[in-house]
């Protein structure tokens, strides 16, 4: 009962979905619940793979992939999108650590975080809309719960930046047991769709493999330039992975 508790307050933190009033709220419980991050990614993928495949039957590829994206940032409050946008901001124009943390702390947004959101909305469209319909649903119900799982991979090996922030909470510790939760939660999505014929194992293999480049690379900048990581960087690092994901099981299937 305790680990359904995690897994909704994960869902209320990462999401607008409504969660039972039983499940009740202890501060303490947020240090833990990142554990789930990939399982909400699931629940997200779930919606935005539902919302795909409805499109799918009555319309245009590209008008299914932009359906389904936008359904995905509904559920998420745009949550993630909002942390990318505002690490392009802060990484661009920043060029001291303070200044890159106060950027990123600002709620407008500027030149490189309206550019750099435009562009990643636009690749994953694209290339969700470039797949056939089995192999678009793969992709969003294998590449959801596995950048969420990179995110989480900064929590578990890397240091909160600052003093204070909305992602603190869940930031303070994320023992090896814990990502090795979040590690299954992960991997159980992308197996299925793989035995299921989806994807091929090919693509699921070199969009893993694309994602934790992007990871590392991203989390090396995090580190040289902050000292660590913020709630912004762990959207960024989720949104990146997610489009390198579509690209490399796109080039996969595509050849």
């Amino acid at each position: 009962m305790q680990q359904l508790r995690l897994f909704f307050i994960a869902l209320q933190f990462f999401t607008r979905l409504p969660i039972p009033r039983w499940v009740g709220f202890e501060p303490a419980w947020l240090h833990h619940a990142s554990r789930y991050f990939p399982a909400v990614g699931l629940v997200v993928a779930g919606i935005a793979a539902a919302v795909y495949a409805a499109a799918a039957m009555l319309l245009p590829p590209p008008l299914a992939a932009l359906l389904s994206t936008a359904a995905g940032i509904y559920a998420t409050g745009a949550f993630h999108e909002d942390g990318f946008a505002d690490t392009c901001d802060g990484m661009g124009g920043g060029l001291t650590r303070e200044r890159v943390l106060e950027i990123m702390k600002d709620s407008r947004i500027g030149a490189y975080g309206a550019i750099g959101i435009i562009l990643m909305l636009a690749i994953k469209v694209a290339a969700l809309a470039s797949m056939p319909v089995l192999a678009a649903l793969g992709a969003l119900l294998a590449a959801h719960p596995l950048s969420r799982l990179m995110a989480c991979s900064l929590i578990w090996r890397m240091e909160y930046a600052r003093a204070e922030g909305k992602a603190k909470p869940l930031a303070q510790e994320m023992r090896s047991g814990e990502f090795a939760i979040a590690a299954l939660t992960a991997a159980l999505p992308a197996g299925a769709v793989v035995a299921l014929g989806w994807l091929p194992p090919v693509a699921l293999a070199t969009g893993l493999a694309g994602m934790l480049l992007s990871t590392l690379w991203m989390a090396r900048k995090f580190q040289q330039r902050l000292g660590g990581y913020t709630g912004d960087c762990l959207g960024a690092v989720q949104q990146l992975a997610e489009a390198v994901f579509y690209l490399c099981a796109l080039a996969c299937v595509w050849n």
